[in-house]
């Protein structure tokens, strides 16, 4: 099963199973619109009025133009106190219900790269949209976590891709609010389209420090998905989730 190739294909019992479990998270979440007015250009959150992009975002464009992620799509917003805010702690905090978080999780992610992997490629510019990522990296813990990341451990079984050694620099402030290049480090990636994963985001400032890292090391493109865009209250923006709806892009278009 890798749903980072393409929309569609031949559907099966797994896939149909995997589309139902979505839905039953969906009456919990809630997602950017497609075309929504007062949305960023980049990551989804309320912009300002009058604004194309959010405070942050504008400023990571002004601050480092051209080295950072092509594009990044949320899978959902992450509304504090809601039930996704809670999945997203809960599947990494080794407490009671960690395993049944990260299965919901897992789910979210895959039905999500299967639907909308192509408009992630067409949006990042690739060549075709069927062309897909050449390797995968997950955004480095910013509590200094060892060992594997949570989120890679839920992806890795089921994306048939090589994944960028990405990781924190010793001595790096994982919690800094800014882009910091030097925050990761990566090998040569010469090339190569990277697709990079990140459970939450907030100001961005982590996902794109990543995003400079890896285009530092020679990746062509940097496209992100993040599961869950925090907020702390639903916009008049947000919609309710469906699987077969992104921010970029609407059934029947």
């Amino acid at each position: 099963m890798d749903p980072t190739t393409a929309r569609g294909g031949a559907a099966g019992p797994a896939w149909d199973r995997l589309g139902r479990l979505a839905l039953q998270q969906a009456a919990g979440l809630s997602a950017p619109s497609p075309g929504a007015p007062g949305l960023c250009l980049t990551c989804f959150g309320p912009a300002a009025a009058g604004r194309v992009r959010c405070f942050q975002c504008e400023l990571h464009r002004q601050c480092a133009p051209g080295a950072l992620a092509s594009v990044v799509l949320p899978a959902a917003y992450a509304v504090k106190g809601g039930p996704h805010a809670r999945r997203l702690w809960t599947y990494k905090s080794g407490q009671p219900g960690a395993a049944a978080a990260g299965h919901a999780l897992t789910v979210l992610l895959l039905v999500f790269l299967r639907e909308h992997g192509p408009c992630l490629w067409h949006r990042a510019g690739w060549a075709s949209p069927r062309a897909g990522p050449t390797h995968l990296a997950v955004v480095p813990s910013n509590r200094g976590r060892a060992g594997v990341h949570p989120l890679r451990v839920l992806a890795e079984p089921y994306l048939r891709l090589p994944w960028a050694a990405l990781a924190a620099r010793p001595g790096a402030d994982g919690r800094a609010r800014d882009l910091d290049p030097e925050r990761f480090t990566a090998p040569r990636l010469d090339g190569a389209r990277v697709l990079l994963l990140d459970d939450t985001w907030a100001t961005g400032a982590s996902v794109q420090s990543a995003a400079m890292t890896l285009r530092a090391a020679g990746a062509a493109a940097v496209a992100a998905v993040v599961l869950g865009r925090h907020l702390r209250r639903p916009g008049p923006a947000a919609a309710a989730f469906s699987p077969g709806q992104c921010a970029i892009h609407r059934p029947g278009r």
